[in-house]
Formats: C-alpha cells, sequence, structure tokens
C-alpha cells in the first residue's frame, strides 16, 4: 500500500504554503466544500486539504484519506504546476467513501464547465 501512497512532494505540509494559497490563490464554493487553487513553481501539483468543524478525529481523518485517494487518481483534473486546498466545511459527514467522491467532482465539474464568462480558474483547473 505504501507504493501506491501519495509522495510528500506532492503534499501541502507547511503552514505558509496554506496561507499562500488561502490569500492568493482563487476560490470555487460548493456545498460542502471550497476548492482554493494557485499556480506553483514546482513540477507537479500539490494538494492540501482543510476540515474543520468535524468534531471527531476518526471523521476528519476519513474525510482527508478519501480526497488523498482521488487526487492521487485523478490528477487529470488539474492542470500541471498548481497548488490546491480542499477546505471542507463544518458540519460534514460523510455516509460513504462515494458521496465525498460525488461532492468532488461535482465541485470540479461545475469548475470545469466555468459558468460564468470570466473564469477566474482558468489556466489551473482544465477546462474540456
Amino acid at each position: 500500500m505504501k507504493a501506491q501512497a501519495l509522495p510528500k512532494a506532492k503534499l501541502l505540509l507547511k503552514p505558509w504554503q496554506y496561507k499562500l494559497v488561502y490569500d492568493q490563490g482563487k476560490r470555487v464554493r460548493g456545498q460542502n466544500f471550497s476548492l482554493i487553487y494557485l499556480p506553483n513553481r514546482t513540477s507537479s501539483n500539490r494538494l492540501g486539504i482543510s476540515v474543520h468543524g468535524v468534531r471527531l478525529a476518526v471523521q476528519r481523518n476519513r474525510i482527508k484519506r478519501i480526497i488523498r485517494e482521488f487526487f492521487r487518481h485523478n490528477q487529470d483534473f488539474f492542470e500541471p504546476h498548481s497548488d490546491v486546498v480542499f477546505a471542507v466545511r463544518s458540519g460534514f459527514v460523510p455516509d460513504s467513501p462515494r458521496e465525498v467522491e460525488a461532492f468532488v467532482r461535482a465541485l470540479l465539474a461545475r469548475r470545469k464547465g466555468g459558468g460564468r464568462k470570466t473564469d477566474p480558474g482558468e489556466g489551473v483547473l482544465k477546462v474540456s
């Protein structure tokens, strides 16, 4: 299982990295998630996950595992060289891993669809 794990180079690990994405990144709000993204100067995409308001650590960790797995298997959703932070809204407790995956896919699909004429995510998220 370790061979398939997401390498640390593909994760945002430091508080200053999160702060940079939060301060300078573009935000897409969904029902249960916000997606914040910012181009970076590294050779790959990096993922950050922020889960607030979910009381039990077991539930927080499960949400993070599911999002990491989604990111690992779906790198093609993102343009190369971007930092992406998934911010989970308070009170969200998934019934299954598929539920979390469906919300993530819906948020990214909405982003790909570019519902507005001015697309702040252009160049960071792939638009089909």
